[in-house]
């Protein structure tokens, strides 16, 4: 999608469509609808059908107008942004969301966005609008032998302000949108056609485009670095696993801080010898969900250039029942040398990861994030409406959580104290790779925590926000890229620091 920036008035911007953001100013008993506009021709064009109660401002409401008088546009959509009190970026990202996918589905190709007056300032409400318009552009049915192209050609958004500084928020949100939907691509592939070989590739191909470093070693250098946890995994599969290693040097930048990104990339998850129900099991395809955000990240990173080192390592294989498979009661010894005993082969997320974090350590890295789709327990305490978070350090945790906002995406830090831990402690070995039913999200946390050590470290657990169940009326059922905004803005103000 092309973004271009215009600073005429909306009335003037010749397009297809044009769009404007209608707000309610009312109460819950009685919207009251009110144009976030201030451009007279525009809010005379929408004055009638606000007046007569059909656009309301209710947030996801959507009213299409044709040949609208006074403008030069050939039509104007009104968006509903809901409470005037509650509107924020988040909201303006979702509302770029809507526009673009009710625009797609009357086949129109191109647009402009008339960014409201309310909420963020001008340069991060035009960084919004780019990234929400992306993660509407974004439709899962590759494979369909009647799909129909509608992705949008071309937007424009017209504010007002600062042009340099436009022109640069333009960029950014142009960056970590298609940053968000390289992420989307990896996931949404079926496993035979996203391998752990051409996960590689793809990372590879990415890291040749951007200026990134890129490494990728198969089983020899796995066994060589004594991964035992990642091997005890990839031993089941007949598709050789890969150890992907993305760096960003940049000149200049200090030895430290070293940020570690570590990523789950579990190309198929079966459960392996605790095998899963066949119920569902063809979702397991988004179970490298992790390690593509931390390759989508690294492509922003690249892009965007913060004055700060990061390594991504992304620890790829499948999850299969073979005759070569681990079994429940084996032990196997992770890289840092603790024994683990495997319990559950489906709980082989924590172990890919105990591997990559402990490399990740010997790499250089001084702060490490994973992300993970981890557990059905985040799920069930959480929903679909939250990341969960964890962190063994109160200080990095709060420099994350204060690039939320920003990011608009919806985290919620849980415990992981050693109570936890202690409910991992095996008989025969160090740790089991599960602690049981209750409180698996952060048992499965606390597991990880051990292979962190003293290192600051977050984890994300993104198993019930890294696929949208359903179609939102802004972002398609399917791969959402969760985590992808998050991890970049923080990087570029861990760069700052």
């Amino acid at each position: 999608m092309n973004t271009n920036l215009s600073l005429t008035a909306p009335s003037q911007v010749e397009t297809e469509c044009l769009v404007a953001v209608v707000l309610d100013h009312g109460d819950k008993n009685k919207p009251a609808g009110i144009l976030d506009c201030g451009d007279a021709p525009v809010r005379e064009a929408a004055k009638e059908v606000i007046a007569s109660g059909e656009a309301t401002g209710k947030a996801c409401e959507t009213t299409l107008l044709h040949r609208p008088p006074g403008l030069k546009a050939k039509r104007l959509l009104l968006v509903g942004g809901g409470k005037a009190t509650n509107f924020s970026s988040a909201e303006l990202r979702k509302l770029a969301g809507i526009a673009v996918r009710t625009l797609k589905s009357k086949s129109i190709r191109s647009f402009a966005f008339a960014l409201p007056e309310s909420g963020a300032n001008a340069a991060e409400g035009v960084r919004s609008v780019v990234e929400g318009a992306f993660v509407g552009d974004f439709d899962p049915d590759y494979y369909k032998s009647d799909r129909k192209d509608q992705k949008i050609d071309s937007m424009t958004i017209v504010a007002r302000g600062d042009q340099a500084s436009l022109e640069q928020a333009l960029n950014v949100g142009r960056i970590v949108g298609e940053s968000q939907t390289f992420t989307r691509d990896l996931v949404n592939e079926p496993s035979n056609r996203m391998t752990p070989t051409i996960m590689a590739e793809r990372a590879k191909k990415m890291a040749a485009e951007v200026g990134l470093k890129c490494e990728v070693y198969g089983a020899d250098k796995i066994k060589e670095l004594k991964m035992g946890a990642f091997w005890g995994v990839a031993q089941g599969s007949d598709e050789p696993p890969a150890l992907i290693v993305l760096r960003y040097e940049p000149a200049g930048a200090p030895e430290k801080p070293h940020l570690g990104l570590v990523g789950k990339g579990i190309t198929f998850d079966t459960g392996g010898i605790s095998i899963k129900p066949a119920d569902g099991m063809e979702k397991m395809k988004y179970d490298m969900a992790g390690g593509a955000t931390m390759i989508g990240v690294m492509r922003a990173i690249a892009l965007l250039k913060p004055k700060v080192k990061v390594t991504a390592i992304v620890c790829a294989t499948e999850n299969m029942p073979s005759g070569k498979a681990q079994k429940p009661g084996d032990v196997q010894i992770a890289m840092s040398g603790k024994s683990i005993e495997i319990i559950n082969t489906d709980a082989e997320g924590r172990l890919v990861l105990a591997d990559g974090l402990c490399y990740a350590r010997t790499l250089g890295c001084t702060h490490l994030i994973d992300a993970a789709t981890l557990t059905g327990a985040v799920v069930v305490a959480l929903g679909y409406a939250n990341v969960g978070v964890f962190s063994n350090d109160d200080s990095f945790y709060q420099q994350f959580a204060a690039t939320l906002a920003k990011s608009g995406e919806n985290m919620w830090r849980l415990p992981v104290n050693d109570e936890y831990l202690d409910m991992t402690r095996s008989a025969i070995a160090d740790l089991m790779n599960t602690g049981g039913r209750w409180g698996g999200a952060s048992t499965a946390a606390a597991f990880l925590k051990e292979f962190a050590e003293d290192t600051p470290w977050i984890h994300l657990d993104i198993a019930g926000t890294a696929w949208m169940e359903d179609n939102k009326p802004w972002i398609a059922k399917g791969p959402s890229g969760i985590a992808v905004r998050s991890l970049v803005e923080f990087a570029r103000e861990f760069g700052k620091a």
